[in-house]
This record gives structure tokens, sequence and C-alpha cells, in this order.
């Protein structure tokens, strides 16, 4: 799987939204190799998503169409100032991957991280109380965008949920890993999208 990181101040959220109902209507059918996206904007404006394609090769495809340029360039007076752009191929799901079903995303980008051997640990220790602890993490997906920098785009099913679940005091058998965790997210910058735009 390709994945691409995009991200940049929104001085037109309405407008952007409209751009991403028209991109799936009338763009989507001839982006070969698309498989979905997730989107949406931060309370404090910043705009976030992720466009996957079964291939480098077929987004690359889908950037080079005439039409995909002119739609970016109408898309692109929805930012204030500059768009980044992050491209990857080295991508995990976890739990139950990406979702369409999401209330509520949340984006962890977390900068000098753990080794991936310790993170996948502590994933695989999560996961076996993920279904009784947090029932309202319903997926997610992580970008490694460096040896041990991520993004890590977590589905829940509601931001309610979400809120209440994260601020319960975890059992005995879980205070540990969420110790340990605690350590993880230490250098972690969080976009919570309220209202997600899912495609």
């Amino acid at each position: 799987m390709f994945v691409q990181v995009i991200e940049g101040k929104v001085s037109d959220k309405a407008g952007l939204h409209r751009q991403m109902e028209r991109w799936e209507a009338e763009l989507r059918p001839g982006a070969a190799g698309f498989l979905g996206s997730t989107g949406g904007v931060t309370d404090d404006g910043v705009g976030f998503a992720i466009a996957r394609f079964e291939s480098a090769a077929s987004a690359k495809a889908n950037s080079e169409r005439a039409e995909q340029g002119a739609w970016w360039s109408e898309t692109e007076k929805c930012f204030d100032g500059p768009v980044s752009f992050t491209d990857s191929e080295d991508v995990e799901n976890f739990l139950g991957g990406g979702s369409n079903n999401a209330g509520f995303v949340q984006v962890m980008k977390t900068a000098n991280g753990p080794s991936r051997d310790v993170v996948h640990s502590l994933d695989k220790e999560f996961e076996k109380h993920a279904s009784t602890y947090r029932p309202d993490l319903i997926g997610g997906v992580r970008v490694w965008t460096g040896e041990s920098s991520t993004v890590d785009v977590n589905y829940f099913t509601s931001e309610a949920e979400a809120r209440a679940a994260e601020g319960k005091e975890p059992p005995a058998e879980l205070a540990e890993l969420f110790s340990k965790y605690a350590d993880v997210i230490a250098n972690t910058e969080f976009l919570d999208l309220s209202d997600p735009w899912l495609y």
C-alpha cells in the first residue's frame, strides 16, 4: 500500500469539504488503484488527510491526470499558506484498520519515538485487551514516515465515547502497559477530527 499524508492550514473548511465531495463524485471513478481516504479539519483550522493507493505507481498516475491537476488548483485555494505532502509505502493496519463507520478520528504524529520492535510489542499486548477495555477504538492505520517517526490515524465510534474511555483508570493488569504508552507519546502531536470525512 502507498499512502500520501496531506496537511495545511485551512481558510475555507466548507469549500474544502465541497472539493472533497466533488473529487469523490467526479474524479474517483478514473483514479485506478485508489483505495480510500480519511480527512477533516481540526477546531483550530488544521486540515489533514491521508489518501491510500494500491501502489506508488497508481498514485503517480492519478496525480498526472489533467483533471486532477485542475481539481487541485481549485482545492489549494481553500488553504492559507503551503500544504505539506508526505509519501510512504511503509504502512500498517492495527485492529480493524481504517473504518468508514468512525464518528471521530484522532491523528497522532510522533517524532523520535521508540523503535519499531517496541511499538509492535506494545500493540500486540494492547490488542489482547482492546475489545473489552477500549471498544470505542475500532481500528487504525500507522504510517511510518521515518525510522522512528509515525503518523497514526485512529478511528473511534464517537468522540464522546473516546473521551469517556480515555478518562478511565486502567485495570491493574494494564497499568504497566499504559505507563509504557505514556513514554511512547511523549513527543506526539494530536490532531482531532471531530467531523471526519471518510471515503
